[in-house]
This record gives structure tokens, sequence and C-alpha cells, in this order.
């Protein structure tokens, strides 16, 4: 799971080949209302946390055409976006219900407290094998 960083995604789907890769909801959502009007930006957030919310995809999908139709016209820009992203913010609900809260969004602490994580990339791991250790864990 991650933001929709070109790079990022390319370079966990090459050593990961078949693994499920979740866009960051969070993130995306923000997208969405940052092309949004602000007189709108309550209604849409409402309506897009409910797809987030489906049981499944196929009520996902319902919801998103649904939202789709009923502001194509009033928010073009967020609504491209939101279909644009759909795919990659919902793999989610493929995965057992006791998972799905925790792994909608990149760092859910960091978010919650309003940090953003401290360090960079290479002070986490102190070297490759330690990243894959986990990553496979």
């Amino acid at each position: 799971m991650s933001d929709v960083h070109g790079g990022l995604v390319r370079t966990i789907r090459k050593p990961f080949q078949g693994v499920t890769w979740q866009r960051c909801q969070t993130h995306f959502l923000r997208n969405i209302l940052d092309a949004t009007p602000k007189a709108m930006q309550d209604e849409i957030h409402s309506r897009v946390r409910a797809i987030f919310d489906a049981p499944d995809l196929d009520a996902a999908r319902l919801l998103l055409n649904q939202v789709l139709e009923a502001y194509k016209t009033k928010a073009p820009k967020a609504m491209a976006i939101l279909e644009a992203g759909f795919e990659d913010a919902t793999a989610v609900p493929l995965l057992p219900e006791k998972y799905r809260r925790r792994l909608r969004t990149t760092s859910p602490c960091a978010l919650e407290r309003g940090n953003p994580p401290s360090g960079t990339g290479d002070r986490i791991f102190p070297n490759r094998e330690s990243a894959k250790r986990l990553m496979g864990a």
C-alpha cells in the first residue's frame, strides 16, 4: 500500500509480481476533494467514504456509479480523478474484514496524530535485507 507515486508502484510490482497494491485512500480522497468545488466538499467526502466503506467490490462499484452520475456535471474534475483511481483504491474489500480498516491508508498512526513520519527511508532499514524480511513477514 502506498500513495500513487508511479515509480514506487513500478518498484513494488517488479520484484513482487502478482502482488495486490492498494492506493492510500486518505491521499486519494484528498486528491478528489482538492478538485471539488468548496461548496460540495462535505457532500462528496461522505459519498466517497461510503464507497470505501462498502462491504464488497460490487457494492463499491454500484456506489461509484451513483456518485459519478450525481456529480459528473457539478464536479467533473473530481469525478475524473475518482473514476481513474477507483480500482487502485479498492483492493481492501478483497481482504478479510479484520484487516481492512488498518490497510486503507499508508500510515494510520501518523495520520491520526497529524504528524508526518519522521526520518528518511535510509534510516528506517539498515539494509535491503532487513526491508525484505519485514515485507515478507
